[in-house]
């Protein structure tokens, strides 16, 4: 992997300390601001609404901006927005920046996706996108529970400012790693690459991807009170909670980056089967303190290795879009992002208490099972759920109507 590739990935930890960071920190915001639990987690629902328009909306308007300058511009402009969150003492304020530091988030990924996929060959795109997605995934170890310690002892303001921060050495090593060079434009039109993505195939896993992102949401949203209300441990154990979530995720990114590219069915199907066996089984049992750290473990492994693999495999069967395929695959992510805490509040005052944000999840997942059962139906076995060639076709290999074919004769 070309080394600009991890400096990427460096970037996109601090962004993704920045949007999983509020899982520790949404009581504290909410009485210092004044608001409800549920109303602080409408923050996580603005960054990933931002992150739904601004992906796809930066991917149609910057198809030709050179990305040695757009890059660090949309990092610069995350961190302002964090200075001014640190400093605001007004919720809608908190809200709206939220909203922008979403937009630059969105750009930035858009861009990087795009970078990447450009600089390896056709075969490794699955392998670069998990590069750059273990950013976000070794914030979910080292990034969020340091956030949650930083706002135990200093609040959540203390923590916006750090997110700030470590966003200025890859600001400054992006400008020296990206090439001057590395724009391509594409030659095909922004007709042609919407044409291209909303084919069955495409618009099947963006879906998916809505589907199984917002489960995962849902309950990381509301983790910090599952750990002190319905497991019964001190707000203490919220950062060994989320270490063991972000340990899981980057397990996850780590399989798919070796299976996205050459068995990405097979772990699309049993990964998604077992999310949703997970998400029944944790909710059927979050009292238990051994169990609670085991599932939160499993299901971050699997989430991150669909999700992961999800966002892949758009790149791979949208290869007609180049430039837009990786704004709407991170959109759909991120459509989830925002139906998850939202379906995940609405159940909050229901008698199952935070209990009801995992059954969401579950069925979210289940839902997500359904549709990819009912595209296997559908399609013939080489397709199954990502409606198009398979790895080795991908790769210039035959088809299996070619060998087929070529037996007969």
């Amino acid at each position: 992997m070309p080394f600009v590739i991890y400096v990427l990935g460096l970037a996109v930890f601090a962004q993704g300390t920045s949007e999983f960071m509020l899982s520790g920190l949404l009581p504290d915001i909410a009485d210092s601001l004044n608001v409800s639990v549920a109303t602080a987690g409408s923050l996580t629902s603005a960054f990933a609404i931002g992150i739904a328009v601004g992906a796809p909306l930066v991917a149609l308007l910057g198809r030709r901006w050179p990305r040695r300058v757009a890059l660090p511009a949309f990092l610069v402009t995350f961190e302002l927005m964090h200075v001014l969150g640190a400093t605001t003492s007004s919720f809608p304020v908190l809200l709206i920046t939220r909203l922008i530091a979403a937009l630059a988030n969105a750009g930035f990924i858009a861009v990087a996706l795009t970078t990447v996929t450009a600089m390896v060959d056709e075969n490794s795109k699955g392998r670069a996108t998990s590069v750059l997605l273990s950013g976000v995934t070794v914030s979910l170890i080292a990034g969020v529970p340091l956030g949650a310690l930083i706002g135990a002892h200093w609040g959540w303001r203390a923590v916006f400012w750090t997110v700030a921060a470590i966003s200025i050495p890859p600001t400054i090593a992006i400008l020296r790693a990206v090439p001057a060079d590395t724009t391509q434009p594409s030659e095909r039109s922004t007709r042609h690459e919407l044409h291209a993505l909303t084919r069955p195939g495409p618009v099947v896993l963006l879906l998916l991807g809505a589907l199984v992102n917002g489960a995962t949401f849902c309950t990381l949203t509301y983790l910090a009170p599952v750990i002190t209300d319905l497991t019964a441990l001190s707000a203490s154990w919220i950062p060994a909670a989320l270490v063991a979530f972000g340990i899981g995720a980057f397990t996850g990114v780590t399989i798919a980056g070796r299976l996205a590219d050459t068995r990405p069915t097979q772990l699309l199907a049993g990964g998604t089967t077992v999310l949703a066996v997970g998400w029944l089984l944790f909710a059927m049992n979050p009292t238990d303190p051994t169990t609670t750290f085991v599932f939160v473990f499993i299901q971050g492994v699997f989430s991150f290795a669909v999700g992961s693999t999800l966002l892949s495999q758009v790149l791979y069967k949208a290869a007609d879009a180049p430039t837009l395929a990786g704004g709407f695959s991170v959109a759909a992510l991120n459509v989830g992002t925002v139906i998850g805490p939202i379906l995940g509040g609405l159940t909050l005052n229901t008698a199952l208490g935070y209990r009801a944000p995992i059954l969401v999840s579950a069925a979210l997942t289940c839902t997500a099972l359904l549709l990819g059962t009912a595209t296997l139906a559908r399609k013939p076995i080489h397709t199954l759920i990502t409606g198009g060639p398979t790895a080795e076709e991908a790769r210039g290999g035959p088809s299996p109507t070619s060998r087929r074919s070529s037996e007969r004769h």
